[in-house]
């Protein structure tokens, strides 16, 4: 019933070819250890959320990583002009019902944030931000660090013995 892919058709395989994937040639063997450290040394090391972005695609959840980067992004930005828009566009992929991007919040954080949304401030998402975080904290990163995923990269690096950036 179910056909194996080949090796270049999979996409998951190429992320642990170097030639086939930018990423995995230059993340070091000390960045991959650290993700298993905690939560937030995954999501603030330089290559960790993008690896784990392709690893919540395989969990059909990559939103909430892209949620979480864009609140960070949002927090950031300081003219109020950009800010509305930003704020919209978050709203219209993440937030509202049916969203292309709908993400998993409670519905106090829903109507806090449509609330809000007329005149968005920088911190309106941050409810919204914390429940993704802590999502992903509980149920997704501790499938990250048992998947073969994680397991794969990580043996690969200890193979080649790289303990630095390759550039």
């Amino acid at each position: 019933m179910f056909r194996r892919m080949s090796p270049s058709a999979c996409w998951l395989c190429k992320v642990f070819r170097a030639e086939e994937n930018g990423i995995s040639s230059k993340v070091s063997l000390e960045e991959v250890l650290q993700w298993s450290q905690s939560f937030e040394k995954l999501v603030t090391s330089k290559y960790g959320p993008v690896i784990y972005k392709m690893y919540l695609k395989t969990e059909h959840s990559d939103e909430n990583i892209e949620f979480w980067l864009a609140c960070e992004a949002y927090k950031k930005i300081t003219s109020q002009r950009k800010r509305i828009s930003m704020a919209r566009k978050l709203f219209t992929s993440y937030i509202q019902p049916q969203a292309p991007k709908e993400i998993n919040i409670d519905s106090p954080a829903r109507k806090a944030i449509i609330r809000n949304i007329q005149e968005p401030t920088q911190s309106c998402f941050e409810e919204a931000q914390r429940i993704i975080y802590m999502h992903m904290e509980r149920d997704s990163y501790p499938r990250f660090l048992d998947s073969k995923f994680y397991q794969n990269l990580k043996h690969s690096l200890q193979n080649n013995g790289s303990n630095s950036m390759v550039n």
